[in-house]
């Protein structure tokens, strides 16, 4: 929950000359529901997609304060973050719940990025694997396994994200490895296909060397994408991988 309308605008067109410059790369931006026309107006012309950063599981109907996925689409998303891990803990998204919201992304014709990550508690007491496969099966019942060929699936650490700590590249590296076997084990080609990101605290200094690694595919970028600089840095090393 970060920005405003003019600080949007002096972000973006710091960033957009740079970024329209790059090649082979996918990029998207996510700002909050109230910022959608103005950031859509923006990247007009650039090779940078719209996403939102949550969705309603419910299509229509009395849920005020809600907001679904055909919205979204109207308003020129193309990408749908879910499961955040911010939902997860600060508003009960559940494993269920999520996979709810990753449904009616798909049924709007958007893309779902469906969020996958573990605590520090977690982590600690080695339920990492655990964790990550429990919330990306709750998908694959209610969905499929073929359905996230049309999807991005992100590892995003909770205990690596804004507390100064960040996964190794080998750590994150090996959490990726993990999630696409897992998806391999339903369907051999999707697992091929599908792009894992990394969202724990990536930044410009630490991009190139995560990126390199087999398994990550880019970055689900938080604070870092603030910052301009640090985002077009960001950019930069995964058009060079």
């Amino acid at each position: 929950m970060n920005g405003r309308k003019a600080s949007n605008e002096t972000l973006l067109q710091g960033m957009i000359p740079a970024l329209s410059a790059l090649k082979n790369v996918e990029m998207a931006v996510c700002p909050p529901h109230v910022f959608l026309v103005e950031v859509a107006s923006a990247l007009a012309g650039s090779p940078v997609a719209l996403g939102a950063q949550d969705a309603s599981e419910h299509a229509d109907g009395a849920y005020t304060g809600e907001v679904s996925a055909g919205m979204l689409k109207d308003r020129g998303c193309r990408y749908v973050i879910v499961g955040h891990s911010e939902r997860r803990t600060l508003f009960g998204d559940t494993d269920e719940r999520v996979a709810a919201k990753f449904e009616a992304v798909q049924k709007s014709d958007l893309l779902p990025i469906l969020c996958v990550g573990e605590t520090l508690a977690e982590r600690e007491g080695g339920a990492t694997e655990q964790v990550v496969e429990r919330q990306l099966r709750a998908v694959i019942r209610r969905c499929g396994s073929k359905a996230l060929a049309s999807a991005v699936l992100a590892y995003e650490p909770v205990w690596a994200i804004g507390t100064g700590r960040t996964a190794t590249p080998e750590q994150a590296q090996a959490v990726h490895g993990y999630l696409r076997r897992v998806v391999a084990g339903e369907d051999a080609a999707v697992a091929a296909g599908i792009r894992i990101l990394y969202g724990g605290s990536v930044k410009g200094s630490n991009a190139a060397a995560l990126f390199a690694m087999a398994d990550i595919d880019g970055g689900l970028i938080g604070g870092a994408s603030l910052v301009a600089e640090e985002f077009v840095t960001i950019c930069r090393a995964a058009a060079n991988q």
